[in-house]
């Protein structure tokens, strides 16, 4: 899934990524976006090891953390976005992490203890799509009461009680 030996790899691979490979950490290039934010893919079980490489590298700011269905029982995927804030930077440097995993088994180790505004995010998507961050110190529900059954943001998603909207299809 992550195999970068593609020789569409160097014309989508931007300075992070090859910082990233240069000390050999594993990822997939997924070009830019149209801001010209680099967009990098990372596995789970990889994504810890990147997260604190990528502190090192200087994405002090956690700017946001979303997930979303990539299709009715597909993957999942949560997105990072993070920036370099420094002193007089008029364009700071962007990356966008992205992590898929299965919806059986959705784990994704927490960031929380890397960036502590991963806090709230992180617990939004699980309580919305069921992605169970490792070791997060909060992760129980956000928005939804505790006793909700499911994950209410996933595309094959079926509303309890809610027959009316079930018979439409």
């Amino acid at each position: 899934m992550l195999d970068t030996s593609t020789n569409n790899t160097t014309e989508m691979q931007g300075r992070l990524s090859a910082w990233l490979a240069k000390h050999r950490l594993a990822h997939r290039p997924l070009g830019f976006d149209y801001q010209g934010v680099e967009t990098l893919q990372i596995r789970s079980e990889d994504w810890l090891s990147v997260a604190v490489a990528l502190y090192v590298y200087g994405f002090n700011y956690l700017r946001s953390q979303c997930a979303y269905d990539v299709a009715p029982g597909g993957l999942l995927a949560s997105v990072y976005h993070f920036t370099k804030v420094q002193d007089n930077a008029d364009q700071p440097e962007e990356v966008c992490i992205k992590v898929f995993v299965s919806r059986q088994n959705p784990e994704i180790p927490s960031v929380f203890w890397i960036w502590k505004s991963a806090d709230f995010q992180e617990r939004e998507s699980y309580d919305m799509l069921g992605i169970s961050h490792e070791s997060h110190p909060h992760l129980k529900r956000i928005l939804m009461p505790a006793s909700w059954i499911g994950w209410p943001l996933r595309k094959d998603y079926i509303v309890p009680n809610f027959y009316e909207l079930q018979d439409a299809y």
